[in-house]
């Protein structure tokens, strides 16, 4: 038996994470099985297993890819100049668009994080301290150019992302739909009013 190079070894487990993604897409994830995930791959579940404990595992792999690409944006718009109270209606607004774009019209992908918030998994709890940490950089650095004042910085993001989170959890935009509610605009620009100095 031919053993797997260590250098082959993160290819094969980005390759079980798209193969997984995209059937978790087509059949759902309840559907989809370890066995289906490893004959797309031409290979069997015994291998599987070698790179991903339990089917649980690879659904984590699978859900921190998704939010990994989220948290990478969402540092982009944090790095770049300008003022902050633009950087934070961006980053507030693309956090929602992509959350939407990802899980609201996919039923299938929905599920998958709908598990995920059910069993709490430690990757969602970990990307939203990682979004939260992220709100509260372009605050600190609104108070720090004087487009903000807030006696606690911590405490303000914590505020901002609670005030979001209709506007975040996949569960909470879905639900939402064509319901009355305040829209995305009317959201962001009451936070930012609320982080604006006292005059």
């Amino acid at each position: 038996m031919t053993l797997i190079s260590e250098t082959a070894e993160p290819d094969i487990r980005e390759r079980i994470l798209v193969v997984a993604e995209r059937l978790f897409r087509q059949i759902g994830y309840q559907k989809t099985t370890v066995a289906d995930i490893a004959k797309e791959l031409r290979m069997s579940p015994a291998n599987v297993y070698r790179f991903f404990d339990s089917k649980k595992a690879i659904h984590e792999g699978v859900a921190r890819t998704l939010m990994g690409e989220v948290e990478t944006e969402a540092r982009r718009i944090v790095a770049e100049p300008g003022p902050a109270k633009l950087r934070l209606r961006e980053l507030l607004k693309t956090v929602n668009r992509m959350n939407t774009e990802r899980y609201v019209g996919d039923s299938k992908l929905h599920e998958m994080v709908e598990i995920a918030m059910e069993e709490d998994w430690d990757v969602c709890v970990a990307h939203i301290e990682c979004i939260t940490g992220m709100i509260g950089e372009v605050i600190a650095q609104g108070v720090a150019s004087g487009e903000f004042e807030v006696p606690d910085l911590q405490l303000a993001a914590l505020c901002t992302c609670t005030g979001m989170i209709r506007y975040f959890h996949p569960q909470m935009i879905a639900q939402a739909v064509n319901k009355p509610t305040a829209s995305i605009d009317h959201m962001v620009d009451f936070i930012v009013r609320a982080l604006e100095p006292r005059r």
